[in-house]
């Protein structure tokens, strides 16, 4: 007789065990942070947004739960070579990517918290649903960052990375001080000493290392790219990120020319990727080249818009993010395609 569990594939047992481990670190999660709300709480009531609230509490318990599961997750693949963590780059791509969680987890709580409290206005929550909810939401955050660390790869690093820019951004536009911020351009987030300020340069510097580990994931192997095509590829997707990264460092008051310089040279960079991607990736769809032109020749024509002081230079920032981070996405949904398409 044979076990009925041995004609399970192993590919399915394995996701099984993914699911279950998942599942148990969010029971623990929601033990240790509802166990800790009763110190930290008593048995008093706490308003659902702000100072010493439940959104508070559960906002940045979840955070740590985040960072802790997917760097557990990472863990887990380590032990079992599916990829090792084998030097200093890998380290830092565990921690970045940890970090980006947490934040993402900790912005959408506190976005949510914020919303409830404007829905339900005066209102207070006893002790035993905050018990219940802080687990909740750190149980939640610390499951679906195992997941995504279990299941990582190059389109769901880029949704990760979409995700984070743009709650680190939105974020840092409503807590910043100046209400006129907008009036001049995007950098001036940056510049004030108020937490926005950090919230919006930090954003920037971990989304470019995002970018550049995106880059080296998204480039491992690419089909019917040329002998130096992949490299070239990598090459201009890590400019990006560098000089994402280098925006956040060089603050438009302080360091004006080189903020302006490495501001200008990811559009640049972006630029000679869409319009060199099909001599680098000749078997890339050729319905989708003329996305990226299109998306090129909608930035020059803000740019233009901008320099005769028809738009502001906000408005040329922001939709140039977006066209810039939807290609990116686009492009390794086309090389997933491609990657399915080729035989092995």
């Amino acid at each position: 007789m044979t076990d009925g569990t041995s004609r399970i594939p192993l590919r399915e047992r394995a996701q099984t065990s993914i699911e279950l481990t998942a599942t148990g670190l969010g029971a623990v999660a929601f033990t240790v942070v509802a166990a800790a709300a009763l110190p930290v709480f008593g048995l008093d009531p706490a308003p659902i947004a702000g100072p010493g609230s439940l959104g508070q509490y559960a906002a940045l318990a979840s955070a740590v739960a985040a960072m802790l599961a997917f760097a557990a997750g990472r863990y887990m693949l380590h032990t079992q070579g599916r990829p090792r963590i084998a030097g200093a780059l890998d380290v830092i791509d565990v921690v970045a990517l940890a970090f980006a969680h947490g934040i993402i987890a900790l912005l959408s709580w506190t976005l949510t918290a914020v919303i409830l409290s404007d829905a339900f206005i005066g209102a207070t929550v006893f002790w035993l649903p905050i018990l219940a909810l802080s687990g909740a939401t750190a149980a939640v955050s610390a499951y679906v960052a195992f997941l995504s660390a279990a299941h990582m790869e190059a389109q769901l690093l880029a949704i990760v990375l979409a995700v984070f820019l743009v709650l680190g951004v939105l974020a840092s536009m409503l807590t910043t001080s100046d209400p006129d911020w907008w009036k001049i351009h995007l950098s001036t987030l940056g510049v004030s000493h108020d937490v926005s300020a950090l919230a919006f340069n930090l954003t920037l510097v971990v989304a470019g290392v995002l970018v550049t580990i995106l880059a080296r994931a998204a480039t491992r192997d690419v089909p019917t790219a040329t002998a130096h095509g992949v490299a070239r590829v990598r090459l201009s997707l890590i400019i990006v990120g560098v000089f994402l990264g280098l925006v956040g460092v060089f603050h438009v008051d302080t360091h004006f020319w080189i903020h302006t310089f490495v501001a200008s040279g990811m559009a640049v960079a972006f630029g000679v990727l869409t319009f060199r991607l099909h001599a680098w990736v000749p078997g890339i769809s050729r319905a989708f080249l003329p996305v990226g032109w299109g998306f090129v020749a909608v930035i020059v024509i803000q740019a233009t818009f901008f320099a005769i002081g028809y738009w502001s230079l906000t408005a040329v920032e922001l939709v140039a993010g977006v066209l810039v981070f939807t290609w990116i996405i686009l492009f390794l949904r086309q090389v997933g395609a491609l990657q399915a398409d080729t035989p092995a």
